[in-house]
């Protein structure tokens, strides 16, 4: 397959340009002042059925009729008890799935695939109750049992930091010849480094690996956010230098919302060691100020429930909304006083109608730095520029993220 450039940065200014003034006009997102509290378990229960029949976020890829099936036994807001239900019949499909690994592994396989997922959303957003935990970790059981089918095969690395250890997918293209270039992927608030391995097996094609490691305070990091949590990042870098089969010098980024703000300040701190990073809606300031958070985070209807009590749950220290609104302004790139520094060159990618990441903060980040950034940003796209039957998550990924960290990931040319 053919990789060209995406974007020239004179047309990219030409779409800001566009995008800019529409975005004053747009109005597909609901009155935030009517929208303050979350949704009830019967607004939940629809919306998730919805979703998971337009393929939309955080149930893409799931069957709607397994979610029906599970939210049959879901009656409250309790969060063990909606960790068991999606767990009652996600332990169906894994059990068959160990049943059928000789005699029918491609079934097996498809088994495993269907039981993460659900144990996976059975822990959404996040695992903050023992049942939501237990789901969790059966998430990561089947994945790792579907990922026994992978080829080439996904290596479970384990990172010595502080006492602790960072645990993460490594899986490099088969038959390489020589150290390949590889993508360190950082997951945002509610999805997880699983998510990332799955997805990023479509790189493996073009010569080029891949890293899944859980940003901090998700996962199975071992540090929540704080305002030089980035080194635990660091420390993968490190890792990655050791690897022979790796080649330190083509080592890009991607990450995804919170995932994206770590790869935007990585592209800071460590530009001399990145190739370039893709980052998806990445926060940068007014993200971070507590009007937005008071204004359009709290509530939100474009996340499915229980944003702010998932971010609370990230950062260090933070239990109560009023010390989240005190502490978040410091993880500010402004208030670190980054923003405008050298950095590596960069694709965001952006919606216009974005609730949840504020559009001005992709402007901002566009505007500030020592190189041209390249952009994709969707007139009509919410969170990640994702548009529901138009440009959803798997299209933007393979049409707009891969073909960037390949190209970016290139050999230099002969001189």
């Amino acid at each position: 397959m053919k990789i060209t450039r995406l974007f020239s940065f004179t047309s990219v200014l030409l779409i800001l340009f566009a995008f800019i003034s529409n975005a004053a006009s747009a109005q597909t997102v609901p009155n935030q002042k009517e929208e303050r509290r979350e949704r009830t378990i019967d607004e939940i229960k629809a919306e998730a059925i919805h979703r998971a029949e337009v393929g939309q976020y955080p149930l893409i890829a799931l069957d709607p009729g397994d979610i029906r099936q599970a939210l049959n036994s879901v009656h409250t807001r309790d969060k063990d008890e909606w960790a068991a239900a999606f767990m009652g019949v996600a332990d169906r499909y894994f059990n068959e799935a160990k049943t059928l690994e000789k005699t029918d592994p491609t079934k097996a396989n498809a088994d495993y695939i269907r039981a993460w997922r659900l144990y996976s959303f059975g822990r959404w957003p996040i695992p903050a109750s023992p049942g939501k935990q237990r789901s969790y970790e059966k998430a990561i059981e089947a994945f790792l049992a579907h990922a026994r089918f992978f080829d080439p095969p996904l290596e479970v690395v384990r990172i010595p930091f502080e006492g602790k250890e960072i645990i993460g997918y490594l899986r490099l293209p088969k038959n390489a010849k020589g150290p390949v270039p590889l993508v360190l992927a950082v997951n945002g608030l509610d999805s997880r480094k699983e998510d990332l391995a799955e997805s990023f097996g479509a790189i493996l094609p073009f010569g080029v690996g891949y890293l899944a490691v859980d940003g901090p305070g998700t996962g199975q990091n071992p540090i929540k956010v704080s305002e030089n949590a980035e080194r635990v990042l660091s420390r993968v870098l490190d890792y990655i230098a050791t690897r022979p089969e790796i080649d330190k010098n083509r080592v890009a980024m991607h990450g995804v919302s919170w995932g994206a703000y770590w790869a935007t300040k990585m592209a800071i701190v460590e530009r001399a060691r990145l190739r370039g990073a893709s980052a998806q809606s990445p926060p940068v300031d007014k993200f971070f100020q507590k009007d937005f958070l008071m204004n359009s985070l709290l509530g939100n209807r474009e996340y499915l429930f229980d944003q702010v009590p998932a971010l609370m749950n990230i950062l260090e220290g933070v239990h109560t909304l009023d010390e989240l609104g005190e502490y978040l302004p410091k993880m500010s790139l402004v208030h670190q006083e980054l923003l405008g520094k050298p950095m590596a060159p960069m694709l965001i990618l952006a919606g216009v109608n974005d609730t949840q990441v504020p559009i001005d903060d992709e402007y901002l980040l566009l505007s500030k730095g020592d190189v041209p950034k390249e952009a994709w940003i969707n007139p009509h796209g919410g969170h990640l520029g994702r548009q529901v039957g138009v440009w959803p998550d798997p299209r933007i990924f393979k049409e707009v993220i891969i073909p960037w960290l390949v190209l970016t990931l290139a050999p230099e040319p002969a001189k």
